[in-house]
């Protein structure tokens, strides 16, 4: 339960004490506003000093409710609970404690068990659709699902990520008291849930901000989605740790993945959003916050939990696929070297200039722990952002991502899986959205030039990002050998528990080296014992010198020789001493 102290100061939009409801607006850019009524009554709202607006009524959950502008304009309500009829229809005054917890007791998982799933709740079937899916999941082995950003945005079709009402659930997804059906349902199942949150940006259309609140972004600062915000502004900061710590408090998730904080120009603001959320919940509850950092700044680790690491997809993708193009040029070169330093040291890059890159990128990552990374081998970004979307089994030999699957998992990084990924989908995931016609158009302009350097070919053509056809082509269907990798996934993730995780808070490097273009040698002290992976992405045979202990776990052919263990080409080892 939240402190009601912090819940008062953090207190934003529309709540309810008793039968009186308060509405507030930061509408710093105007002299007046209304607030009106579905029912058509409207009341003007006083004015209390710094840009603020405010008027309270005796007045029941339930109430539908916007705010009028002095040009007329109609605007939702930028801290709505509840959207209805759309991002440009009625704000919804919402019960934050209306829903009786099932799992009242439960205070989350530690991050060392943590094995990611993430999870698009639109192609799943709304919250109701993610909720069918937990059992299945839980019975895999996964230990949390991560929703891609929940937070509403126009139409019925999107990533997530051009939401503009950021502590409203989506409309086309289901209604709060679904998403906090399914965050209690995935507890019962001993599921931890994390939500992808975006708040470096707002989506291009529907975002009434500027029309009143100018001075939520900063001038002439751009990002590549947008206005750049002025995360120096006191009341900016207090909007998005508001919004935070209701996903954390009033949904319960247990944790929080910060999208593209490398567009967050303010470290100072980063810092203080992790020591204000924390300190706004309960001291026994674990609550996880994970950030995507292109920069690889690891100054915010370990007050951060951990940070999508790339650089692992990027030097597996390359010895998986060849790709070299775009940022895979970074690690074309060698790619095991920089999957070896990746393993043993966190990030590739720690302060040298990529290929891809005019300027340095990364720092050192040596000094933290192997938890502080999370690793995939497929995700929304790497998959949808290419022109055709296609799935790593699309494009690689299936037995080398066998390979790539063990690594994932059985590596002391926190692993995560990609939905379709654990029953061998090799239905492509698109870009899809749902806009107006103009904006539309722009989207595939932009996607064009995007992916000027590609030529799909006469016979090939990408679809339309904004068609229906486009998501529904987007869903995850399994593959015809589904129950194999189910097979696989599940035995990893079983051999992860029983080896891993009860030591991975006492797990560091013990080095790692590339044997040969195609081969790695990776080991960690776990405790008091030592775990090392061989593992072989090419064709020729290998031989090192064979690891201490036993082995535990293997695919493809290896045998003990006089000199040492021979590694036959796509081939998987892991030893335990």
């Amino acid at each position: 339960m939240l402190n009601p102290e912090w819940r008062e100061r953090h207190r934003l939009g529309a709540q309810r004490e008793g039968s009186l409801a308060s509405f507030r607006l930061w509408a710093p850019a105007l002299d007046s506003v209304d607030i009106e009524w579905a029912d058509g009554s409207r009341a003007a709202m006083a004015a209390i000093g710094s840009g603020w607006f405010e008027h309270r009524a005796d007045l029941p959950y339930g109430t539908r409710y916007r705010y009028r502008l002095p040009d007329g304009t109609a605007v939702p309500d930028p801290a709505s609970r509840r959207q209805e009829e759309g991002i440009e229809g009625w704000s919804v005054l919402t019960d934050a404690d209306g829903h009786v917890w099932r799992c009242s007791d439960w205070r989350g998982r530690p991050w060392r068990e943590t094995i990611l799933y993430e999870i698009h709740p639109g192609l799943a079937g709304g919250f109701a659709g993610v909720e069918r899916e937990l059992p299945r999941l839980a019975e895999l082995g996964i230990t949390a699902i991560e929703l891609m950003p929940v937070a509403d945005f126009p139409g019925t079709r999107s990533w997530g990520y051009d939401g503009v009402l950021q502590f409203a659930p989506a409309e086309a997804y289901g209604s709060p008291a679904a998403l906090k059906q399914l965050v209690d349902r995935a507890h019962e199942l001993g599921l931890s849930v994390f939500l992808d949150v975006v708040f470096n940006h707002f989506g291009p259309d529907g975002c009434y901000l500027h029309a009143y609140a100018p001075q939520f972004f900063q001038q002439g600062a751009e990002t590549p989605w947008g206005a750049g915000i002025d995360f120096d502004r006191p009341e900016v900061r207090a909007f998005y740790i508001a919004c935070a710590i209701q996903w954390l408090d009033e949904y319960r998730f247990d944790g929080l993945r910060l999208d593209a904080v490398h567009a967050i120009p303010s470290t100072e603001f980063l810092m203080e959003f992790n020591r204000e959320v924390r300190k706004a919940l309960p001291a026994d509850r674990h609550v996880h916050l994970v950030v995507e950092n292109e920069d690889n700044d690891a100054g915010l680790l370990p007050a951060y939990e951990a940070q999508w690491n790339d650089d692992f997809h990027h030097a597996v993708h390359v010895l998986l696929t060849g790709e070299t193009a775009t940022y895979y040029a970074g690690f074309a070169s060698d790619p095991a070297r920089h999957l070896a330093r990746i393993l043993a040291e966190g990030f590739a890059y720690q302060g040298e200039t990529p290929p891809s890159r005019d300027l340095p990128r990364g720092m050192s990552s040596g000094h933290l722990p192997p938890s502080c990374f999370v690793n995939c081998l497929q995700n929304h970004d790497q998959t949808g952002n290419r022109l055709f979307g296609e799935r790593l089994l699309a494009l690689a030999d299936p037995e080398a991502v066998k390979l790539a699957a063990a690594l994932l998992l059985l590596a002391p990084q926190i692993p995560m899986l990609f939905m379709g990924e654990e029953f061998g989908s090799r239905t492509p995931f698109f870009y899809f959205t749902d806009h107006k016609e103009e904006l539309a158009q722009a989207i595939r302009e932009g996607r064009k030039r995007e992916f000027s350097h590609q030529d799909p070919g006469s016979d090939r053509q990408p679809l339309d990002p904004n068609l229906p056809e486009t998501f529904a082509a987007s869903q995850p269907l399994p593959g015809d050998d589904a129950e194999a990798w189910l097979s696989l996934y599940r035995r990893l993730i079983a051999l992860r528990f029983e080896h891993v995780v009860p030591h991975l808070d006492d797990c560091r490097s013990s080095g790692a080296e590339a044997l040969g273009a195609r081969t790695i040698r990776a080991g960690w002290r776990l405790g008091e014992r030592d775990w090392v992976l061989l593992v072989n992405f090419g064709e020729e045979v290998v031989t090192t010198e064979l690891p201490a202990g036993k082995p535990v776990f293997g695919l493809g052919e290896a045998a003990v020789e006089a000199d040492g263990i021979r590694l036959d080409g796509r081939s998987f080892r892991a030893f335990l001493s």
